[in-house]
Parts: C-alpha cells; structure tokens; sequence
C-alpha cells in the first residue's frame, strides 16, 4: 500500500513538474545562486554577520563555496558562534564535494583535532585533495601544510593517505535525503559522520 501511494505521488510530481517551464525549475537555483553572491559579498567586506546568514540557505542547499565559508566562520567564530563540530560539518560537506577550500579547511581541522577527532592521516588526504583541485599560491601553500603534517606521521601512514586520496571521488549532496542528515544537538539537520 505504502508503495503505492508513494509511487502514485511521484507521478503526480513528475506530471506537476513537466508542466512548468525550465526556467520555473530552475527559479530556486537562480535564487541559491544570488544569495551565494551577496553572502560573498558580505564576507569579502568583512561583515562576517551577514555573510553567515546569506550563506546559510545557499549552503543548506549544497552550495560547496558557501558550505567552506560557513566551516571558516565557525571555526574562527567570526559573524556566528565559534563551534569547531559545526565548522566540520560544514567543512565534511564542502570537501565531501570536491571543493578545494573545503578539503583544505577540513585538513587542517583533522590535523589539530578541532570538531573531529584529531587524525594525521585524514588531515593528509584532505590536505593533498586541496593541493591537488587549487591553483596558483593556494596549491604551493597547500603543499607545505600537507607536508608539515607528514612530519608528524610514519611512512605507513603516508602512504594509506595517499591511497586514500587517490580512491577518493566527489560525492554530490543529496538534499534533505534523510540517508545524509541526521538531528544535530540543536534540532538543525546535520551529517551523520
């Protein structure tokens, strides 16, 4: 019966949906897309408090870029509370997407233990990742962060990192897929890691 019903709605969306035009489906996009630039905006004015809440919707919705502001404005407490378990959820998400300032902010919060349990191996893929998808001083820098975290480890170590990153794929988000989120403290949606 259960099926039924749900297979029953599904087409009722899809006969819903085909009858608006692209371009009404696509409203929201346009809509997550401009929030993300003004939220930029606000942070590239350094009006953190704004910029935390622009961003919020945009990365809600899977927007990686506004997802690695969020994890750079929790872990720093700049326009929203400090919280480090925040900062990683939002920085899992971002990275988990393939976006370099993602990886790289999530490396570094793997290698000093903040809001994840402190792991060299982790904080190395992580790190590599963000090497390897940035352009120009943000790759070099990368690099040398990356490399300062192998001080610390093995040469066993190194390498399942590197086996790590090099298995590693994009995972695209899965909005509001109750397989990806689970109730955080605070009754906000957040990833089961």
């Amino acid at each position: 019966m259960k099926k039924a019903i749900l297979l029953a709605l599904g087409s009722l969306f899809a006969v819903l949906t085909a009858q608006f035009p692209a371009d009404a489906r696509r409203a929201p996009d346009a809509q997550i897309a401009n929030q993300f630039r003004k939220g930029l905006t606000a942070f590239n004015r350094h009006d953190y408090t704004a910029a935390g809440q622009l961003l919020r919707s945009p990365a809600e919705h899977g927007h990686s870029g506004a997802q690695a502001i969020l994890c750079f404005l929790h872990t720093h407490g700049r326009g929203v509370p400090q919280s480090f378990r925040i900062a990683a959820m939002w920085c899992h998400r971002s990275a988990d997407q393939g976006n370099p300032q993602g990886q790289y902010l999530l490396g570094l919060l793997y290698n000093m233990g903040h809001g994840v349990p402190e792991d060299y191996v982790q904080a190395y893929k992580w790190l590599n990742l963000a090497a390897a998808n940035a352009t120009g001083p943000k790759r070099d820098f990368s690099y040398r962060i990356r490399d300062a975290v192998a001080t610390k480890m093995s040469p066993a170590q190194v390498a399942k990192a590197q086996a790590l990153a090099i298995a590693w794929r994009p995972i695209s988000e899965l909005h509001g897929s109750a397989l990806m989120t689970e109730p955080c403290e605070s009754g906000e949606q957040c990833l089961d890691r």
